[in-house]
């Protein structure tokens, strides 16, 4: 049965936010500089306390993660202390051998370089800490690891001149270090749990009768890098509670539950059976000898925020200077066409629910609002395209020749990388929404959205641009979301 059915969550946590009412048609304007003002004082109250609320949520869970990810770094250190000591072991043992392998220095150097890529290797099986992996599945990675740095090794010094000689010593580090290893990890964690360093809260979810065993399960096999704790389905979310929630048997959940444990837990995880204690009929050799099935996580990033900033300001900046003696002839055509402004600023929402002031090119008529109020009040076959997509194959309000050009080509966001460049936007992520677009999503949906950097591009303006109606957005912004 399912996570409610069963009984191990509040039903009241689980419902969605309240609609936040229709689309208002009338919002469907672009705001020039004073009427971008008006707007956003319009809304200034809601607006400003929704982004307070926002802002704060990621803050507190900031705050509140630090200590488990400092926690985490100790023991990381920790645990690559204990191979670092294990090939110290190795070395020391080999040298003696190779009387004049101190004096030349070559030999050493090639065990520390061979160390170095061992770790290196290590980290890339996901080793350290290495939680939520049975003991064999730790000796393979290894293992594998090892051979890789081997052969590795192995290879470059048939390449070297003179090199050949190393290769049997390196063979014989790399042997004795993975021997000894299993002592000084084993030490390195017992050290680690002496400290209180070891391990990640979990919330186990399952029927009362099989809560106690899971318990007793991973607190007596306290290698798995699990502290469990029954889920308290009368608590309210909150930002220091258990990271990862352990679902066991019977209580797999349903799509828009897993939805809402996302929002609760760092990563939902179910549970595969032990050489212990059979729980959902999973084999550990079928999820890479994991404790269980991923499910979901909201932790991973796709890139550190410094690297995504970089890269963003390595195309935002060449691109805006290329650009802009094209952006000027624009704006002169604007311009010859209908005089006034010829760029604009409207208000959107950004990351943390904050707005963003998005500068676009002016591609329609300065009474846009009044020419759509006309033609949606007169027209019902208009009026459902336009509360399909937002948008109308053929709209009135475009200025001729220039207007269509320059947003078929979407020639007219390109004033957006101004926004790229002070860090309001990146270049590729969700499109920022006016206030009447985000009116036709659920707050769930919203809430998703306000989780990641606004783009100047995104998924479904790449694969459908004006194709997509409102759930296809959703489904595609939803999945790079995710």
């Amino acid at each position: 049965m399912a996570l409610l059915a069963s009984g191990s969550i509040n039903p009241g946590m689980l419902q969605p936010a309240p609609a936040e009412g229709p689309p208002l048609r009338g919002a469907a304007r672009e705001t020039f500089a004073a009427g971008a003002d008006l707007a956003a004082a319009s809304h200034a109250p809601a607006a400003a306390f929704a982004s307070a609320e926002a802002g704060k949520r990621p803050a507190t869970a900031l705050i509140a993660a630090l200590p488990a990810r400092l926690a985490r770094l100790a023991t990381q250190v920790l645990l690559i202390s204990g191979d670092v000591a294990a090939y110290s072991i190795a070395c020391l043992l080999l040298v003696p051998f190779h009387p004049g392998a101190i004096e030349d220095g070559a030999l050493v150097r090639a065990f520390i370089l061979v160390a170095m890529a061992a770790l290196v290797f290590y980290a890339s099986e996901a080793l350290y800490p290495g939680y939520r992996l049975h003991g064999h599945e730790h000796l393979r990675r290894r293992a594998k690891a090892t051979f890789k740095v081997a052969a590795l090794a192995v290879f470059g010094s048939m390449l070297l001149p003179g090199g050949w000689p190393l290769a049997l010593p390196i063979a014989g580090f790399l042997g004795i270090a993975l021997i000894v290893q299993p002592l000084t990890h084993r030490t390195a964690r017992r050290l680690c749990r002496w400290l209180g360093l070891w391990g990640e809260r979990a919330a186990i979810i399952a029927g009362p009768n099989r809560v106690p065993s899971l318990i007793e399960h991973f607190n007596r096999h306290w290698q798995y890098g699990l502290r469990p704790e029954p889920f308290l389905r009368d608590t309210a979310p909150s930002g220091n509670g258990p990271r990862i929630a352990l679902i066991a048997g019977d209580t797999a959940p349903v799509l828009d539950e897993l939805s809402a444990l996302r929002r609760e837990f760092a990563e939902v995880v179910l549970l595969a059976d032990t050489p212990h204690l059979k729980v959902a009929g999973l084999r550990p050799a079928d999820i890479g000898g994991q404790v269980g099935l991923h499910l979901a996580g909201r932790d991973a990033l796709p890139a550190p925020y410094l690297l995504r900033r970089l890269v963003d300001l390595m195309i935002a900046v060449p691109a805006a200077i290329v650009s802009a003696p094209l952006l000027a002839l624009a704006g002169a055509a604007i311009y010859a066409i209908d005089p006034g402004p010829v760029f604009f600023w409207q208000p959107r929402e950004g990351l943390a629910g904050k707005t963003v002031r998005v500068l676009k090119l002016r591609t329609m008529y300065r009474d846009a609002e009044q020419r759509l109020e006309a033609l949606l009040a007169e027209n019902p076959a208009v009026q459902a395209e336009w509360s399909a997509h937002f948008k109308l194959k053929h709209d009135p309000r475009i200025l001729p020749v220039v207007g269509q050009l320059l947003r078929s080509s979407s020639f007219d966001e390109l004033p957006q990388l101004f926004n790229v460049i002070i860090g309001e936007m990146g270049i590729v992520g969700p499109r920022p929404f006016p206030e009447y677009h985000l009116l036709a999503m659920n707050a769930e949906f919203r809430h998703k959205r306000r989780s990641v950097t606004p783009g100047l591009t995104g998924l479904w303006q790449i694969s459908e641009r004006s194709n997509a109606d409102l759930e296809l957005q959703r489904q595609l912004d939803e999945f790079y979301i995710d």
